[in-house]
């Protein structure tokens, strides 16, 4: 005999529409933030610019109920530019994600000056989570031992340096990373030290990058999840990424959930449902991520 499905469960089985109309009962005081970077995929699909007038872009951010933004910087101008504009709609910054080129000394030793200054900027802001990704080689040539050798050299100095400021260095991949039997990915965390390089896990981009493995999800988790600081949550159904999330598709979102909660677990919650060429189209950013807010408050609770 199959076991009822829980409350939680149902609701995220249920047709995007109608969980709207079925109210929570669970006091849910978590601060969930959305990547920059869906907002640019659906402002892209409108004809639309994200982040050419901030004002405006913000305004709509905050049309979906979202009170936390992690978006992507490139240097301190941009945060002159934003930061201003996020208080006036009372968004707050509890990460960031910046780029960087960490396999070669020169260009780390400018990323990582960079990358604090940006950390001096966000001094008074309330941000605890710097995310970066180091940039991989041209056409997905993968990294030499020596170039990844420099890579965590640099990413434990940054990350020891960001602890002195009392913000948390956190890694990120997308799927290159995960070639080669994932060596670039498990030779970054198996030398760097926890203290001074958390995880931020883009559970789609480990699916992904793992051929569509669900089990490489939950054998990641299994292995790393102590060193986890951050989610970027998204889902999809046959491969192709789905307009809003729900718990339900190709990574089993509700068994995720429920690992984290064994494991004692709880990360930063940061939704990145992006949109890709062959993604349905039935709405625009603020009511999907007013869907997804919603659901991800729901099945992390």
């Amino acid at each position: 005999m199959t076991q009822p499905f829980s409350r939680r469960e149902f609701l995220l089985m249920l047709p995007v529409g109608a969980s709207l109309f079925y109210p929570s009962q669970e006091k849910n005081d978590r601060v969930i933030s959305s990547n920059g970077y869906n907002w640019i995929t659906f402002y892209q699909r409108a004809g639309k610019v994200w982040g050419q007038d901030w004002d405006a872009c913000i305004q709509d951010y905050a049309r979906s109920g979202l009170k936390a933004l992690e978006p992507s910087i490139g240097n301190v101008a941009d945060l002159t530019k934003l930061i201003p504009v996020l208080k006036k709609y009372d968004i707050s910054l509890p990460s960031i994600y910046v780029g960087s080129i960490l396999h070669e000394s020169k260009e780390a030793d400018l990323s990582i000056q960079r990358i604090l200054a940006i950390a001096d900027r966000l001094k008074f802001e309330g941000t605890k989570i710097i995310v970066t990704n180091p940039s991989p080689l041209k056409n997905g040539v993968a990294k030499t031992d020596a170039e990844l050798e420099c890579q965590v050299e640099k990413l434990n100095l940054l990350g020891s340096l960001l602890k002195q400021k009392g913000i948390t260095l956190a890694y990120h991949t997308h799927d290159v990373e995960f070639r080669e039997n994932a060596r670039e990915f498990h030779y970054v965390l198996q030398h760097t030290k926890p203290e001074n390089l958390a995880f931020c896990m883009d559970v789609h981009w480990v699916y992904r990058g793992s051929g569509n493995s669900e089990q490489t999800v939950f054998d990641i988790l299994k292995t790393y999840g102590n060193r986890i600081v951050a989610l970027h949550i998204r889902q999809s159904q046959n491969g192709i990424w789905t307009e809003t999330f729900s718990g339900k598709g190709d990574i089993d979102y509700v068994r995720f959930a429920k690992e984290l909660k064994k494991q004692k677990i709880k990360p930063h919650l940061v939704i990145e449902q992006c949109l890709e060429a062959k993604t349905v189209q039935t709405m625009d950013a603020a009511q999907a991520h007013a869907i997804d807010l919603k659901i991800v408050k729901a099945l992390f609770n």
